[in-house]
């Protein structure tokens, strides 16, 4: 079988929810297992450093991944949802997957489906297809994040050689349920009894579901590993990493917000953790300053501060707010361009919208985006003076751009996808 990159996209497409698969949503990874067990098992053919956690998670992955190639491996990463075009989720060595590869190995899923009668979702199909590339290409190691929460989630079949949980937060309840402890026990079982645990997450009880779940062993950050200063610097942060074995310093992120200083000391320990070795200075310098986070508070532009940011969750609009107003201090106005798939009323007060001059609030562009002016009467109901709606995130971007001065800050949050329409909306328009 054979497909061009837009073959490859309508396929995808034809398994992106229920009336198209016919799959109901029970927690089971048979299908996508019965795919790969086709292909031969590709997700076995490297080590695996596996990745989840309710925040954090994608900018840990990224930095994992430039940690091992600066000390020389050749990288397969995956991760979801992408900002601007789906090779984004399946890199090697930190490039996309091209066009031509990635419907080569979408038209090989396609085959396995008429083989097998498996009608994978379109989150198996691509996590499916990641794992093939990766064996095509032999990468040396491949570092996997989770798509939602972990025990059931595609991507685990892997067997990680290093299991990583960043924190722990409120966030697909409907699925794992209404507690912390809930969320814990799912994302819990990336951890297989040959893996190593890394957990970022410091809460005593939580970190017992993890220590349950029966890994070869488990390092916990405050304990075992922690960021010792974590100082604001000039296009990002300047960090003290604290590791079981050595300690790190004068070490440059460029990423803005002290909760990645967090990240950098799980993403760090995870490394050291796979090599069982400590990273030389060096190694652990260039890995850190080459990362790139794309919509994870990405500075677009100056003149007026233009930032997209892809949280999707309370907890994630909570921090992205507390950067914007701790580390930015426009002399002009503060203006918001809002988007959410999920409660408003939630989105808009962690986003603190009260606390901007002007909201421009608009629908997100998903089947899930909630209705603009839904958006819109939220940030009214929160105490918004100057707020308005339209239909897109290009329209926002093009009325906040058009009436900000130099000296204005413009944020662009609320959903990954907002931040994704958004990216190529500020270019698009900036002057």
């Amino acid at each position: 079988m054979t497909m061009d990159f837009a073959d490859a996209l309508a396929y995808l497409d034809e398994h992106a929810s229920y009336d198209k698969t016919g799959r109901v949503d029970d927690p089971s990874t048979d299908s996508i297992a019965a795919l790969c067990a086709a292909m031969g098992d590709p997700q076995h053919a490297q080590p695996v450093i596996h990745v989840t956690g309710t925040n954090g998670k994608g900018s840990t992955v990224q930095m994992i991944s430039r940690l091992l190639m600066a000390q020389g491996l050749t990288v397969g990463t995956y991760t979801s949802p992408h900002l601007e075009r789906i090779n984004e989720r399946i890199k090697r060595n930190g490039e996309p997957i091209s066009d031509e590869d990635f419907a080569e190995q979408v038209a090989s899923i396609a085959a396995v489906e008429v083989i097998t009668g498996v009608r994978p979702t379109y989150f198996e199909a691509v996590t499916a297809a990641a794992f093939r590339w990766f064996a095509d290409v032999a990468v040396d190691i491949a570092v996997i994040e989770v798509g939602m929460l972990g025990r059931w989630d595609a991507t685990n079949i892997v067997d990680a050689q290093v299991a990583v949980v960043t924190n722990i937060a409120l966030d697909h309840t409907e699925f794992a349920g209404p507690a912390l402890a809930d969320i814990a026990r799912e994302k819990a079982g990336i951890i297989k009894p040959g893996s190593a645990a890394v957990i970022g997450e410091t809460k005593p009880d939580l970190v017992q579901i993890f220590r349950d779940e029966g890994g070869a062993s488990t390092l916990v950050r405050g304990d075992d590993f922690e960021t010792l200063d974590n100082s604001l610097a000039i296009g990002g942060r300047a960090l003290d990493l604290r590791t079981p074995t050595t300690i790190y310093s004068e070490v440059f992120l460029p990423l803005h917000g002290a909760h990645q200083g967090d990240n950098a000391s799980v993403a760090l320990a995870a490394v050291e953790t796979f090599f069982a070795a400590p990273l030389s200075e060096d190694v652990v310098h260039e890995g850190f300053a080459n990362v790139e986070m794309p919509g994870r508070f990405e500075v677009l532009g100056v003149q007026p501060l233009t930032i997209i940011d892809g949280a999707h969750n309370p907890p994630g609009a909570d921090v992205c707010a507390a950067v914007f107003f701790g580390d930015f201090h426009p002399d002009g106005r503060r203006i918001l361009i809002v988007g959410t798939l999920r409660d408003p009323d939630e989105m808009v007060a962690a986003l603190r919208a009260d606390e901007f001059d002007v909201v421009h609030a608009c629908t997100a562009p998903s089947p899930r985006g909630v209705p603009g002016d839904e958006v819109a009467r939220a940030a009214r109901r929160l105490g918004c003076d100057e707020v308005y709606v339209h239909d897109s995130v290009d329209a926002a971007c093009r009325a906040a751009l058009a009436n900000a001065d130099i000296d204005d800050a413009i944020l662009a949050a609320g959903s990954i996808y907002v931040a994704g329409a958004a990216r190529s909306a500020l270019r698009k328009y900036a002057t």
